[in-house]
């Protein structure tokens, strides 16, 4: 029977969630397994991997053949570096010391890596949240501009209106008193010459 580790889909619709399993090549991708080795969370940035180093080593050490996926993610844990050094320590070219050192010095530079990594995302989340808060408020204070010109400009016609009207009213009031005036002279020159008739008619 041959064994292969590879992924076994789980989680939901566009949001799969895998778990690290060794299994009978033969069996169905979701069907039964023979172990479960870890799981993969490619829904974070960087991927979460939970791996259980020894199982998945020794697996590999009894001849499972890891699937492309599978064999990215045990190089990215240090699986196929810790079963290389156990192969150099059964022919006797290190010691398991060494072997030991070699593997925990590896894995300190990759966790230094990937907390780099983990930093890098951080600034940049920070710097784009940063970025979209600086255009918000400039998108806001173009808004309230914007809001105060046209509420100036709803004010100005209503103002030349008002202006328009004491304007016509002045003009109206000035015409009345002059009607009036000249409604008061007209009976005073008709007057005037039959005062003077009158006159020569006594003279007469």
């Amino acid at each position: 029977m041959s064994v292969k580790i590879r992924l076994q889909r789980h989680g939901k619709k566009q949001r799969p969630f895998y778990w690290i399993v060794a299994a009978d090549a033969r069996a169905k991708r979701d069907g039964k397994f023979l172990e479960k080795l870890g799981t993969y969370n490619p829904n974070t940035n960087p991927a979460t991997i939970d791996l259980n180093l020894d199982q998945t080593v020794q697996w590999l050490h009894n001849g499972a053949q890891p699937t492309d996926t599978a064999r990215a993610i045990l190089s990215y844990k240090g699986a196929l570096l810790k079963h290389h050094l156990d192969g150099g320590v059964r022919k006797g070219a290190l010691t398991q010391e060494a072997a030991d050192a070699k593997l925990t010095a590896w894995i300190d530079e990759k966790a230094g890596k990937v907390d780099a990594k983990k930093d890098g995302l951080s600034k940049v989340q920070q710097d784009a949240k940063a970025k979209a808060l600086k255009a918000e408020k400039v998108a806001n204070e173009k808004r309230v501009n914007a809001a105060a010109e046209a509420i100036k400009a709803a004010e100005a016609p209503e103002v030349a209106e008002e202006e328009v009207a004491e304007v016509t009213e002045e003009v109206v009031a000035e015409v009345a008193v002059e009607e009036t005036l000249a409604v008061e002279e007209a009976p005073a020159a008709e007057e005037a010459p039959a005062a003077e008739e009158a006159s020569e008619e006594t003279e007469a």
